[in-house]
């Protein structure tokens, strides 16, 4: 279904959820780094996503990988919610100079993240 749609709009639908990714990274983790890494890894892995639909022995279209792509990237988002004060802390840790020896993510922070990614990645399967 989705990826019947012209390629243009699946793009803007990537570029759209690189945006919301990349916006609630630079917001939950402060300093100037994340807004240029955040917008250069998602462009990576989206990059990396059609190149990996290309080899597969189904040989996945660009368009079922972008629809992937958003949807994952999406559900990533929603997954890191829960977690943002957390990686706020942490990250204003970092800034200030303080080294941990681990940084503790409670499991359910983690489950919730890996969940989220897995179901919207079922339903961008279903869709496309």
């Amino acid at each position: 279904m989705l990826a019947s749609l012209p390629l243009a709009y699946l793009i803007l639908m990537a570029a759209a959820a690189t945006f919301v990714f990349s916006f609630a990274m630079a917001k939950w983790i402060p300093g100037r780094k994340s807004r240029i890494v955040f917008p250069a890894v998602s462009v990576a892995c989206c990059l990396g996503m059609i190149l990996a639909g290309q080899l597969q022995y189904q040989h996945w279209s660009p368009q079922h990988m972008l629809v992937q792509y958003s949807f994952g990237w999406v559900g990533l988002t929603v997954g890191l919610f829960p977690s943002r004060k957390l990686m706020h802390q942490y990250a204003e840790e970092i800034n200030r100079g303080v080294k941990r020896e681990k940084y503790d993510v409670p499991k359910r922070y983690t489950m919730f993240a890996v969940m989220t990614v897995i179901a919207m990645s079922f339903v961008a399967s279903l869709l496309s």
